[in-house]
């Protein structure tokens, strides 16, 4: 089958975090369930036993859109006929009524499926939620901290994506993490500190290899003088101190970081240059211009952004998404929650 072919033609490593995902089956809710590019991922989801799915929306609409696709194995909730409405809407009341929020807007606030859907996961009636395929990042992010909210002792929810490089020599076999590509502007030392450890803990439990971690400037160990170096600086600083265990280096320019050689040659001290994984970029300006040139240059699969520091997970796609990155998300998105 078509369906089946497009699965098999992932990398390697997203087939094992599609076995890893099928160990331990979690369900998933998709908040965007009339979407055809979301229709047409949750069969690829439900034929390969990867997830049980909910799809929030209309029925009517979502049966009608998806046509001669098989979503039956697939649960269906209406926000508006829903029977946990009720007892949502009072949830979200109670949660936010300290900030003002009345019963009638946290009842308005809740037909929205993204609220709908983090409310889901929130009551445990699901284990994690995926949505952006037409709703932007703000939007599905700002449901998942206003309802999951930040996991226990986090000090600053970010987003990363995994990069898988076809033919590449360099990172973890041609896998990286790009931090923080998809979420904090414009972080100070202090958060970017927070972002390469965050980062180097997704990398150690997605990939399951050792995280090593590369802080990257347009300057290698001083050759460049700015307040921008001194920021990256900073946060090595940081990053060091608060996880002394990890691999971690920096300020590195990009080449620095992954290419042994030149690693070797502009730092030759450092006991990650030429081989970083993690790769953590100055600000999103950065770190969303470099995912999408080694996407499309490179024609690598770009998984993202992947979320980090909600107590939950929820994730959210980029709008230029094709099914085949949903199911990726999806299989993504349950081993975050298995490892929860």
């Amino acid at each position: 089958m078509i369906l089946r072919e497009e699965l098999f033609s992932m990398s390697d490593f997203m087939q094992k975090v599609i076995e890893k995902a099928k160990s331990d089956r979690k369900k998933i809710v998709l908040a965007e369930g009339a979407e055809p590019r979301t229709i047409k991922a949750t069969s690829m989801v439900l034929e390969q036993n990867i997830a049980d799915i909910i799809l929030v929306g209309d029925e009517n609409e979502i049966k009608k859109v998806a046509g001669d696709i098989d979503i039956s194995k697939a649960e269906i909730i209406n926000p508006l006929t829903s029977d946990k409405f009720e007892a949502y809407a009072n949830t979200f009341y109670e949660m936010r009524k300290a900030k003002g929020l009345t019963l009638e807007k946290a009842k308005e606030t809740m037909k929205n499926p993204l609220y709908f859907g983090a409310m889901m996961v929130k009551s445990d009636d699901a284990d994690g939620m995926v949505a952006g395929a037409i709703n932007s990042t703000g939007n599905v992010l700002r449901a998942a901290l206003q309802v999951v909210k930040t996991a226990p002792g986090t000090k600053l929810v970010s987003a990363f994506f995994i990069m898988v490089v076809p033919d590449c020599e360099y990172g973890e076999n041609g896998i990286f993490i790009f931090g923080d590509s998809g979420l904090v502007e414009n972080p100070d030392a202090e958060a970017l500190s927070e972002i390469a450890i965050s980062s180097a803990k997704s990398f150690q439990s997605l990939v399951g290899a050792e995280p090593k971690v590369g802080m990257l400037s347009y300057s290698t160990y001083g050759s460049a003088k700015s307040e921008l170096v001194d920021k990256v600086q900073l946060a090595t600083k940081l990053a060091k101190e608060k996880r002394p265990d990890l691999a971690l280096d920096g300020e590195l320019q990009l080449d620095a970081a992954i290419v042994p050689e030149i690693g070797k040659s502009k730092a030759p001290d450092s006991k990650i240059a030429g081989s970083a994984n993690v790769l953590i970029f100055p600000d999103l300006n950065a770190g969303n211009i470099g995912y999408k040139l080694v996407q499309r240059l490179a024609k690598a699969e770009a998984y993202g952004p992947i979320t980090q520091g909600i107590a939950k997970p929820v994730n959210d796609l980029s709008r230029g998404c094709s099914s085949e990155d949903i199911v990726g998300v999806v299989a993504i998105t349950c081993v975050q929650a298995q490892n929860k």
